[in-house]
């Protein structure tokens, strides 16, 4: 530049260390006033052979330096105005920083940091495996209303759900690197080359700055406190949340995809776990690779489709550029959260403590250290940050740090640096590079081994609980009577059928025969088990597609409880009377007598009115009576058909196994024991009860009409055998007076 040429040493080898021994140079230049006239900045790389032979490899050419201009002096003064202004002249250091070989040695105030961030020491976690974890606080950010809605009740923060790659969002952490490619031969000024004819890349960056005109002290250097040329050995945990809108790959128009990584010589298929038949499949894994930067610095996270019988196919792939997240000031290695938890399912999870984080991006931005006020107020970077500004008077919670490491944390999220968050990363196939394949969501966190590495979080899909749902059927009343006998009543043979929406198997009671007032008596047992998420508040249920299906696909829905009412027919199909459904998890209130029970009780009722609603889930156990009804049509309003008697009980499996019960009246026929019904003599099967049939069809309803025709008999017989007799006797009698 301007004649002025500056020279590294040479790297002895660059498959071992590709980095230069010496991390930043400096050097004077006369440079005018307007950048318009400002010479371009030429980098060369060049190749050192034998005999003194070093033949270009590439160079690039900076054309403009206006984004590396800096006034390092003026920034200084005009924090230290503010500084005075703002009261904080004499305040004193709360953290010491040596450095030393450009190694950060960080000395806490009173602070126990291995505490903070190795256990936590908070008696109700295991309350949260049951309410929440990490996928509610992912629903929560994503905007699931439903999935979200505890998690939010309980006062917890969302993270960041980003819809792009995080690069977009941080000018692809080129604040401390950037990538220049290098280019064979010579480049003119108006000639855009492609980078992929680029034959390398240099990385590094610029700062410019006047020096004092009177020749006196020069600035302080902006890039004394770069990280260490040395390469770094680096735990990288990548977690894998879930893809979506992949392109199929097989000819069912779906695909059976699993993950694979690669970092340096460090390769993971987890094909034994792929995801049948799924195009935005759920992962839920996480991933530990060891890595040597700037070595091993492309991350590449691949989805295949699994094939049984032929070859895998790549589905699609992204790459994550770990050295330039990790040399960011922006701190791409850990996301921050907006709240400090030194324990509870949300407990601080980076290896460093927010004022150390604090301390390390002031050094890094040339920046004086973070001056403190006690624990409530800091001031950084030209700007007072006060504790109250953050948090409403008297809002603590329980599991909350210390009050500087909190106003510490609010002011790194406050300087732009990384929240929190999931990136949504689009994938690529190099078969069709300019065709996106689908999308992954992710987030990657990045440890040196040098220093405490912190346990990973666990975001494996929630397991469902294995639960029992026991239903007792007692007794039916205003069952409509849909049959008229031979005899001309009217009659319904009443039975309930019942089952769990999305489940196939149906249980049925036995039928109450000849119902002649609607009244039905059944004392039977329904024993539904099932697979529960809690934090879901939905059913797992797991099936085949066909029968010749390879692989099981899990399908969710709400827990709802069908109850049917039914009239049974012998030479036609049954009668379908009305039906109830319960939605276990928000289920209208039962009544505790049938008189009350009527289709207000529902929640969508036509008047709109506002119904009590309880959980199966919280009350365990619930008894009662409940309306049913036969939906009507677009003109016609619902129908009550009935009104029926249940008993609905939420068991675990060790609960059900230690309190066994059969199912209908089966043994072991307890928990609660159930007697027989005890149904009126009217109710039997006709033709499998002749003598009942004559008793209770015949007799009670013709007996009347059978005495008559009998005494009408006897009569008529009398009245022939006095016809038949009594010529015969007149006969004998004129004979005898002869």
């Amino acid at each position: 530049m301007r004649g002025v040429v500056l020279s590294t040493i040479k790297i002895k080898n660059a498959k071992k260390n590709p980095n230069f021994e010496t991390s930043s140079m400096l050097f004077d230049v006369f440079l005018p006033v307007e950048e318009l006239y400002t010479p371009p900045l030429n980098i060369r790389l060049l190749d050192h052979r034998s005999f003194g032979v070093k033949p270009l490899v590439g160079t690039h050419m900076i054309k403009s330096l206006q984004e590396y201009r800096r006034d390092p002096v003026a920034m200084v003064q005009t924090i230290r105005e503010k500084m005075l202004e703002s009261g904080f002249g004499d305040a004193e250091y709360s953290l010491d920083m040596e450095f030393a070989d450009n190694t950060a040695v960080v000395v806490p105030a009173a602070t126990d940091a291995a505490g903070a961030v190795a256990t936590s020491t908070s008696g109700e976690e295991g309350e949260f495996k049951e309410d929440v974890d990490w996928w509610s606080k992912y629903y929560s950010s994503s905007g699931n209303e439903q999935l979200g809605r505890v998690y939010r009740e309980k006062g917890y923060e969302n993270m960041v759900v980003f819809e792009e790659e995080l690069e977009n969002y941080f000018d692809n952490f080129t604040d401390l690197a950037q990538s220049f490619p290098l280019f064979h031969g010579k480049r003119h000024e108006d000639e855009d080359l492609d980078e992929d004819k680029a034959v390398g890349y240099f990385k590094g960056t610029f700062r410019v700055y006047p020096l004092p005109a009177d020749g006196s002290d020069p600035p302080p250097r902006m890039l004394k406190n770069v990280p260490c040329n040395q390469l770094v050995e680096v735990l990288v945990r990548v977690y894998i949340v879930k893809a979506f809108e992949l392109q199929p790959q097989d000819p069912n128009g779906l695909s059976d995809p699993y993950l694979a990584l690669k970092l340096g010589r460090f390769k993971v298929k987890d094909r034994e776990n792929y995801v049948p038949k799924n195009l935005s499949p759920t992962f839920g894994k996480m991933f530990e690779l060891d890595g040597t930067l700037p070595l091993e610095s492309e991350l590449r996270v691949q989805i295949f489709d699994y094939d049984l019988l032929s070859g895998d196919d790549l589905i699609g792939e992204t790459k994550i550029d770990l050295e330039n997240r990790f040399l960011s000031a922006r701190r791409g290695v850990c996301g921050l959260p907006k709240r400090y938890y030194i324990a509870g399912p949300y407990k601080w999870r980076d290896a460093e403590l927010p004022r150390q984080i604090l301390e390390k991006w002031c050094a890094t931005q040339a920046l004086p250290p973070p001056v403190w006020r006690g624990n409530s107020q800091v001031y950084v970077n030209g700007k007072t940050c006060c504790l109250r500004d953050y948090e409403t008077r008297g809002q603590v919670h329980k599991d909350w740090g210390p009050p500087e490491e909190r106003l510490a944390l609010y002011t790194l999220l406050d300087l732009g640096l990384v929240p929190e968050h999931i990136e949504t990363r689009t994938l690529f196939n190099p078969l069709r590079p300019e065709i996106p394949q689908g999308k992954i969501q992710i987030f990657v966190d990045i440890f040196p081994k040098s220093s405490t590495i912190p346990p990973p979080i666990n975001i494996t899909p929630r397991a469902p609980q294995e639960l029992q749902l026991r239903v007792i059927i007692y007794n039916v009343q205003d069952v409509i009577l849909s049959d008229t006998s031979f005899t001309g009543e009217k009659m319904s043979d009443i039975y309930i059928k019942g089952w769990l929406k999305g489940q196939d198997k149906k249980q049925k009671t036995d039928v109450h025969y000849r119902s002649l007032n609607g009244e039905g008596n059944f004392n039977w047992r329904f024993i539904f088990p099932f697979k529960y998420l809690p934090a879901e508040e939905v059913m797992v249920i797991s099936k085949k597609e066909h029968f010749f299906s390879l692989d099981k696909h899990e399908e969710k829905h709400p827990v709802t409880f069908v109850a049917q009412i039914w009239d049974n027919d012998i030479f036609t199909p049954d009668d379908f009377l009305g039906l109830v459904e319960l939605n276990l998890n928000f289920m209208p209130k039962a009544n505790k007598f049938a008189k009350s029970a009527s289709l207000d009780d529902l929640p969508d009722n036509e008047k709109g009115k506002p119904v009590p609603m309880v959980s199966l889930f919280d009350q365990k156990n619930v008894k009662g009576w409940w309306p049913m009804y036969e939906e009507g049509g677009p003109d016609t309003p619902r129908e009550l058909t009935g009104k029926c008697e249940m008993e609905l009980e939420i068991l675990s499996k060790e609960d059900a196994e230690a309190k066994p019960s059969g199912k209908g009246q089966e043994e072991p026929n307890e928990n609660p024991h159930l007697d027989p019904p005890n149904r009126p003599a009217t109710s039997f099967l006709w033709f499998t009860s002749p003598w009942k049939s004559l008793r209770y069809i015949i007799w009670n309803n013709y007996k009347w009409y059978i005495l008559g025709g009998f005494i009408l008999l006897l009569v008529v017989a009398m009245v022939g055998l006095f016809i038949y007799s009594a010529p015969g006797a007149l006969s004998q009698q004129l004979i005898s007076k002869l």
